[in-house]
Formats: structure tokens, C-alpha cells, sequence
């Protein structure tokens, strides 16, 4: 017997439990499964005690011995007697999605009582609200469905432990209320709970403070958040504060007046559905119920379009409900009652098949099965005969639904590039793609709207405008299927994609950029993914050139607005940093620049960051603890910005130092001793360079070359710093003092720390213990971190790492060329004889190949096919067989005049 759908609402056939019970042991292994559960509620059921049975399922939670288990009793005693009153026609389709929903907002209060009491024992839930969206805010959840809550708290009432702030404590309620129900144990689990319905989800927490949530929803959110809130309500927890938050976003909501943008947004929203989903979806085995032609969501977005169009001047039309909006746009005269009817027959049909749907297995599926057996199994489910039947009673709603949201998308369609699959084809085959199904692929997956930088209609239509200068430029690219496939991950990192599409339209020479970016570089990608508006910088055509000075970079990177803070600063720094760095990157892939260059390019902009971030903490933390007399800080570089070449990729290897009395004390409100004062400056300075900000990350810093390493003060005294190298410094450090440079501090600061660091190197030693220590590091840097390939230029055997080394020892056994700049360095003792004139070239080439491969190739891979010809030219040789060719002759170079000293040293201590 059919129950719930074709009879509409009036139900006329008699109430059949045991046909329900029969049909759901026989079809549904879930159900079956609850039926052994609960016997007692089964037998109830047959008995048609509806309402003992329903008793049952409510306290079938009583005796549990936790909430969680408590809960999840309940919820698969209530998911039988549901179902069971679904089938058999006892319940009407809004009956059991309203029980569905009920249940769900008790079961959130519960969770946050327990949370509530496990934290606050003995204290009222108080401070705390869910905001129920989707089908829970409209009391209309599947049968098996997720929940899709917005959590808020107001920082002023939320209960918190001693010592921790509202936000933890806020964050950590929500925690265990999400684990409460969503977590899976022995009894299954009672709600799927997804919280990215938040604002902006990757960068906020899973509870926000309610003015911020209002803040944000009145300034920044997108349509499709607008559209969202349609069907919203407070569900559990604090209502008091939940009413305030729904009342305050109400104008967000609901606008009396649309201007064109949110008219966009709105259309845009309904074709995004369609454009993707009837991709594919014919009707029949294998259907959407939901996102298919002519289903659920078709039928949701007409009444929400119309709501959104019409409800911030009628209220009576502002229902959450798809059917009660329905009817109400019919009661307005906004749609016509025979649609009205229509579309409700159709919604609650389909909605009642996606239940049976769920009933088998309790997944979240939507999609007609499309195998023969498994859809007879649903329709015998549902009280018909087989699959054919199935089909038969759902085609005739399905055409209708489509045929009538069809004239809803109809105008303003953009189509520059085809919508239409094999239309789209050959336009991409006239550009020039060779293979169309990436694409295909890709072109789709952002329209269909998943992507949250493409939720919006204004992101969308500036996609549309851009596509068709994007994808010609992409069908050139070296590697259009690696192009694509980048472009694919860094605009599903974006927080909108609206500035990024529009920029790239304003300015088509930087879409062939783009293309070569994403063809050869994974690292540029990923760092266009965190800030698209790094292309930005490349308009200007000076972003080609080499960076200016240190002291020009340091005005560059300090130069705030009035008002602007400490907090700013290292925003701006890092912000403009990341601009420098991606320029210098697109540099060596566009081939205008030597990689040498860059490399000075790069370590340019990283003493300019410190020179800058220093100057300001010091001056925030003067502010506090004054000035010590007499006593300055200083920064020393070592390792590859001692020695003024950085990669990509490089960290910072520094050392703190500061001069004067280290007995004298800081003149501030908060005096501070000179050790304890700069040791608390250097880390704060590490900070100021090191950790994430709103605007990302800028360097890592390592300090373990200071004297005593890790277990030594973060800053010493220069006295203490000399004395170390005199008496206590291994020879390692000694081999580290020579690509040493002061990068902070005053002239006469900086100048007393280069005759420390002078003297140190001129100081006579035994040149044999000192190259025998050498050979013995170099074997444990070996054998402790080895080459992660071949073609890992720094760590191979005859890589720069050896070059470092064969120079270092070299400087010490002849007493000479100590430069920290190791190509000058190098230069030096070629030009005195004590080394071949080959290794300039080698030193050129690895450092070089080392430079580009952090940025095509970071894991020291072979790199793609189509980038080896830019590793080539970048390295001034004439293609990749040449290059390999020319590395391992450099190699060999490097390998013999170390193995040399190896020979001779080996063993020596």
C-alpha cells in the first residue's frame, strides 16, 4: 500500500502498521535493526498503540548511564516509530519531519546542559545559543540528515573557569556538544553536526561572540548567507540571546529594497543549481532527488528567490518552511495557486521517496539507486510494486518541477562560455586543448557553486567574464592539465574570489603570468592561494626589477597609515613581504632574472624585515620597561643570509647579542636587569618575525647556533659572546662565524661585533683537528639527514652543502678569504690558487638549480616535463639533458676537492 505521497494530505486509506512493520523488516536493515533494539516499541506498533510507542522511544534513554548513550537510545528508538508512522500513513509528511526536528532541538539542549555540567557543575546553560539553518531551521529534516547550526555566545554572561577566556570557554562548549551527538560509539550516533556554515569557517572558531557574528552578517556576508537565513531559528541553548541575534541580522535578511548586485546574486544562486546538476541528471535510475532537474532544491530555490524578492516588504512571506512559503506566495498573488499546488505535491512526493531513501541503510543519500535491485527494494519500501512503478509515480513531477524553474533562469543568462557540455567542448578545442576533460572538469566544479570563494553571484558572474581570456591563456600553457589543476586548489583556498577574477579581467597580461605560475610553480600557487591580490603587485612594471636597497626596502616595509599600531605593523610587514618574495619568485619563471640575483634579492628582503620589526619592538617594548643604559641589541645572520643568498624557502639563522653591563638594569616603569631585558626583547623580536598573524606567516627563525645552542640564553653580552669563541665554541661554530654578518644594530654596534667575529677567525689553531672536525660533521649530516633525492642540490653528495664545507676548511688552512658571501669567498681562493677555477662554475650552477627547484620542484623531485625547460634556462644551459649533464660535472667537482680533505683529514680525531 503507497503511504505519505500521491495521497497528498487528506490520508484517506486506513492506517496499516503491520504492512509498515512488514515492509520495513523486509526492505530497510536499518529499521529491521531497531526492531530487535526495541521490541517492545515494535510490539506496541503492531498492537497500532502509536502513542505508547512514541512514550517508548522518549524515554528510551532512561537508565543510560552517560547523555551521549542516553541520546543515541533515543534517537534509534524514535527513528523506528517514525518511520513505522511514516509507512503507514499514521503520520503526514510534516508530522515526521517535525518530530524529526523536535527531536533534534532536544537532543542540542541536552548536550549543552551535559557540557554545561561537566564544565559549570550545578550552573544553568546560560550565555549560549544554536541558531538552527537548513532543513533543521525549517523543521523539516530528513530522516537521516545533518544539522547545520551556527554556534553564538555573548562573552559577558557565558560562564568561565578562572583564568580562561569567554572564547575558549565558548569554543570548548561547543567541542563536547558537537562530539556529544555526533560522535560514533557501539548505538550508532544521534546528529551529524556541520558547522561550516559559519561565517568564514577556515579562519573563525566554532563559536562566535554574538556582536561579531552581527557585525559581520550587517557588513561583509555574501547572498548565498542571505539566502541561507531564510530558514533560521533558534533551536536550543540561551533563546533570549538567539531572538537577540536572529532580531539584529534581520535587515541583512530581509531588505526592502534589492539593489541590481543582490538581484544578481539571487538569480544566480537558482542557475548555479541547475547549470551543474542537470549536467548528467536525467531522470531514472541513478536521479537526485535533490540537485537533480526538476527536484528538491529546484522546488526550495523557487519559493527562497521569490521570498527574497518580495519578503523584506511582506512579512507573511518570510516562513522558513518551503510549503508554507509556497502557499504563502500564492496567498500574496505572487505565484499562481495551480504552481502553488504543484510544486507542493511535487516537494512533499519527493521529499517522501529521499525518506525512504535513508530508511535502508540510515545513510544521507539522495540519489535513486541505480542498480534494478536496489530500486524495487526502495519502492517495495514504499508499498509498490518495483522500480518501474517508482519511476512512473515520481517522471511526472520531476518534468514539471524542471519545466517550470526553467522559466524562473531563464533571462541574464551569461554565456560567454558554453553551459552546454559538448558547446563547451568545442569551444575549449578551438582554443586549443588537446585534452578537454580536465577542463570539462573544472569548469563545471566551479560553476555548480561548492566552492566557497564561488558562492556568491558576483563571484560567479566575474568567473563568467574572465573564462574566456583565463582559458585560451591556460590551453598555451606549458602544462595545461598541471595549470588547471593548481588553479582548481587555490581557488578552493580562497575566502572570495571576487577581487582575484576581477583583477585578472582588468588586466589580461597578467592571465598569461598566471598561467606560467601555475604551470611551473606549486609554491607561487599556494602562496596565491592564501592572498590572490599578490598579482596585484605585478601590474607595476618596477615589480621586475631587483629590490632596492636594505634602507629602501626598510621604508618601504614600514610606512603605516596614521592610527596604525604595533598589531598593524606586522601585518603590513608581512603583507608586503609576501609581495616582494612572490615577485622575486615570478621573476625566475618569467626568465627575466638570474637566480643569483634573486637569491641577493630575497635575502635583501628579509634583513629589511628585521631592520624593520626590531626598530618596532623595541620601541613597543620600550614602552613598558624603558631603555637599558649604555646597552643596545644587535642581530647576527649566519648560514645563507649571513651569506646574503636566500632561497624561497630559507629560514633565518640569527643570533641576539647586546653590548653594555649586563648588571645594569632598563630605566622603564617595569625596570627589567639587561640579561632578563634583551633575552625578553630577542624572543619578542623572533615573535614579531616567526608567528602567524590575520596575514598569514613570514619567516622561521633558528636560534640554535647561539652559544651553547639550545640550552643557552636567547641573548648574550658581546663579552660573553667573545669569551665563548675563545674558550668554549666547538669547531663547527667556528666554520659558522664565516658566513657571519651584523644585520641589526647601530654602525658602532654593528662594527665592535664584526672585531669579535674578525678576531675569532684570525685566531691561530691546529687547521688539521679543525678540517678533521669538518669531515667528521659533514658524515653525520650525512647520515643523519640525507639527500631526499638525486636532484636535491644541497644535501647530494657534491651539493652545495659539500661546496660549503671544501670553502669553510679551505679558509681556515690558508688563513684567508674570510667574506661571509660565499661565491666572493670562493672567488677569493680561486684567484689565490688554493682552489680550481672550475668550482665558480659549479658554485653558479648548483646554487642556481637549488634556487628554481624551491620553487618548481620544493620536495627536490625531478620536476614536470613541461618546467624542465624553465629549470634549464634559468640555470643558462640549453635544455634539461644539458643540465643534467652539466650537474653531475659539477658534482664531480665539488665530490673530488672535498674528498681531498676528506683523504687527508678523515679519521683525524
Amino acid at each position: 500500500m503507497v503511504r505519505g505521497a500521491e495521497q497528498s494530505e487528506s490520508a484517506t486509506a486506513p492506517v496499516d502498521y503491520v504492512s509498515a512493520l512488514s515492509r520495513a523488516q523486509q526492505h530497510a536493515p536499518f529499521l529491521a535493526q531497531q526492531m530487535c533494539r526495541f521490541p517492545d516499541i515494535t510490539d506496541s506498533l503492531a498492537l497500532g498503540d502509536l502513542d505508547h510507542a512514541r512514550s517508548l522511544a522518549l524515554s528510551a534513554g532512561a537508565g543510560a548511564e552517560t547523555v551521549m548513550q542516553a541520546l543515541r537510545r533515543e534517537r534509534g528508538a524514535l527513528a523506528l516509530v517514525t518511520a513505522i508512522a511514516d509507512l503507514s500513513g499514521a503520520w503526514d509528511f510534516e508530522q515526521v519531519t517535525t518530530a524529526l526536528s523536535d527531536f533534534a532541538d532536544a537532543a542540542l539542549d541536552k548536550a549543552i546542559a551535559a557540557a554545561f555540567e561537566e564544565r559549570h557543575p550545578g550552573e544553568t546553560p546560560r550565555g549560549f545559543a544554536v541558531i538552527a539553518l537548513g532543513k533543521h531551521g525549517s523543521r523539516e529534516l530528513n530522516y537521516s540528515s545533518d544539522i547545520d547550526p551556527i554556534l553564538i555566545f555573548d562573552p559577558d554572561t557565558l560562564p568561565h573557569r578562572e583564568r580562561e577566556e569567554p572564547i575558549d570557554a565558548a569554543v570548548r562548549l561547543g567541542k563536547r556538544i558537537v562530539e556529544i551527538l555526533s560522535a560514533r560509539d557501539g548505538e550508532g550516533y544521534v546528529f551529524r553536526v556541520d558547522l561550516r556554515l559559519r561565517p568564514s569557517p577556515e579562519a573563525t572558531p566554532i563559536a562566535l561572540p554574538v556582536e561579531a557574528a552581527i557585525g559581520y552578517y550587517e557588513s561583509v556576508a555574501m547572498g548565498w548567507e542571505q539566502a541561507a537565513f531564510i530558514r533560521s531559528r533558534v533551536a536550543a541553548g540561551d533563546r533570549a540571546l538567539g531572538d537577540y541575534f536572529l532580531r539584529a541580522i534581520r535587515p541583512f535578511v530581509w531588505r526592502r529594497s534589492l539593489d541590481f548586485g543582490a538581484i544578481d546574486a539571487i538569480t544566480d544562486i537558482s542557475r548555479r543549481i541547475r547549470d551543474h546538476y542537470a549536467q548528467g541528471q536525467a531522470f531514472g535510475p541513478g536521479y537526485d532527488l535533490k540537485r537533480g532537474r526538476g527536484g528538491i532544491r529546484e522546488v526550495e530555490f523557487f519559493a527562497q528567490v521569490h521570498q527574497l524578492i518580495h519578503g523584506g516588504r511582506n512579512n507573511a512571506l518570510r516562513s522558513g518552511a518551503t510549503r508554507e512559503a509556497v502557499r504563502a506566495l500564492a496567498a500574496a498573488g505572487i505565484i499562481e495557486e495551480d504552481i502553488a499546488q504543484r510544486l507542493d505535491a511535487g516537494y512533499v512526493l519527493f521529499r517522501t521517496i529521499e525518506h525512504r531513501l535513508q530508511m535502508v541503510d540510515d545513510l544521507q543519500t539522495h540519489d535513486l539507486p541505480a542498480k534494478p535491485d536496489n530500486l524495487d527494494n526502495v519502492a517495495r519500501l514504499h508499498g509498490l510494486s518495483d522500480g518501474s512503478a517508482l519511476l512512473a509515480l515520481l517522471q511526472p513531477h520531476v518534468t514539471w518541477v524542471g519545466n517550470n524553474y526553467d522559466r524562473l533562469i531563464q533571462e541574464d543568462a551569461i554565456d560567454q562560455l558554453s553551459h552546454d557540455p559538448e558547446g563547451l567542448k568545442a569551444q575549449l578545442v578551438g582554443m586549443g586543448f588537446a585534452e578537454t576533460q580536465v577542463p570539462l572538469a573544472r569548469i563545471a566544479h566551479w560553476r555548480e557553486g561548492s566552492v566557497r570563494a564561488l558562492r556568491s553571484g558576483a563571484a560567479r558572474n566575474a568567473l563568467e567574464e574572465l573564462l574566456p581570456a583565463l582559458m585560451a591563456a591556460l590551453a598555451t600553457a606549458p602544462d595545461a592539465g598541471t595549470a588547471l589543476n593548481r588553479l582548481d586548489d587555490m581557488i578552493e583556498r580562497l575566502p572570495s574570489a571576487i577581487n582575484f577574477f576581477k583583477l585578472l579581467a582588468a588586466r589580461p597580461a597578467l592571465v598569461q603570468l598566471l598561467a606560467e605560475i601555475l604551470s611551473h610553480a606549486p609554491t607561487l600557487a599556494d602562496a596565491l592561494a592564501q592572498r590572490a591580490e599578490l598579482l596585484d603587485g605585478l601590474i607595476d612594471a618596477s615589480a621586475f626589477d631587483p629590490p632596492p636597497s636594505v634602507a629602501g626596502l626598510s621604508a618601504q616595509l614600514g610606512l603605516l597609515e596614521p592610527g596604525d599600531d604595533y598589531q598593524m605593523l606586522l601585518d603590513r610587514v608581512r603583507q608586503r613581504v609576501g609581495d616582494k618574495r612572490f615577485a622575486l619568485g615570478a621573476q625566475i619563471v618569467r626568465g627575466g632574472a638570474d637566480p643569483l640575483d634573486v637569491a641577493a634579492g630575497y635575502s635583501r628582503v628579509a634583513e629589511a624585515a628585521i631592520e624593520t620589526l626590531a626598530q618596532g619592538t623595541i620601541a613597543e617594548f620600550e614602552t613598558a620597561h624603558g631603555k637599558v643604559p649604555g646597552g643596545a641589541l644587535a642581530i647576527l645572520a649566519l648560514g645563507r643570509l649571513g651569506g646574503g643568498a636566500l632561497t624561497h624557502a630559507s629560514d633565518l639563522d640569527l643570533i641576539y647579542l647586546f653590548t653594555g653591563d649586563f648588571a645594569a638594569e632598563s630605566d622603564g616603569a617595569k625596570s627589567l636587569g639587561a640579561t632578563q631585558y634583551f633575552n625578553r626583547l630577542a624572543q619578542r623580536i623572533t615573535n614579531a618575525l616567526s608567528v602567524q598573524t590575520a596575514s598569514g606567516p613570514l619567516y622561521e627563525v633558528d636560534t640554535r647556533l647561539r652559544p651553547s645552542g639550545a640550552q643557552g640564553l636567547l641573548a648574550v653580552s658581546f663579552d660573553s659572546f667573545a669569551r665563548y669563541q675563545r674558550e668554549a665554541a666547538w669547531a663547527w661554530e667556528h666554520l659558522a662565524l664565516t658566513r657571519a654578518r651584523p644585520v641589526f644594530g647601530s654602525a658602532q654596534t654593528r662594527a665592535a661585533l664584526q672585531a669579535i667575529i674578525d678576531e675569532t677567525l684570525a685566531t691561530p689553531r691546529d687547521g688539521d683537528a679543525l678540517a678533521a672536525a669538518a669531515v667528521k660533521m659533514r658524515g653525520d649530516i650525512a647520515t643523519h639527514k640525507p639527500p631526499a633525492g638525486p636532484l636535491d642540490a644541497k644535501l647530494v653528495p657534491g651539493g652545495l652543502v659539500d661546496l660549503e664545507f671544501l670553502v669553510h676548511v679551505t679558509q681556515f688552512l690558508t688563513r684567508s678569504a674570510f667574506t661571509p658571501d660565499l661565491r666572493a669567498a670562493l672567488t677569493q681562493l680561486v684567484d689565490a690558487g688554493h682552489l680550481p677555477a672550475s668550482l665558480l662554475a659549479a658554485h653558479d650552477l648548483i646554487t642556481r638549480f637549488l634556487l628554481v627547484s624551491r620553487l618548481v620542484s620544493p620536495k627536490s623531485t625531478e620536476p614536470p616535463e613541461a618546467t624542465r625547460p624553465l629549470v634549464a634556462r634559468a640555470c643558462a644551459v640549453e635544455d634539461w639533458d644539458a643540465l643534467l649533464a652539466s650537474y653531475a660535472a659539477a658534482r664531480q667537482d665539488i665530490s673530488e676537492q672535498w674528498g681531498a680533505i676528506v683523504a687527508r683529514h678523515a679519521g683525524g680525531q
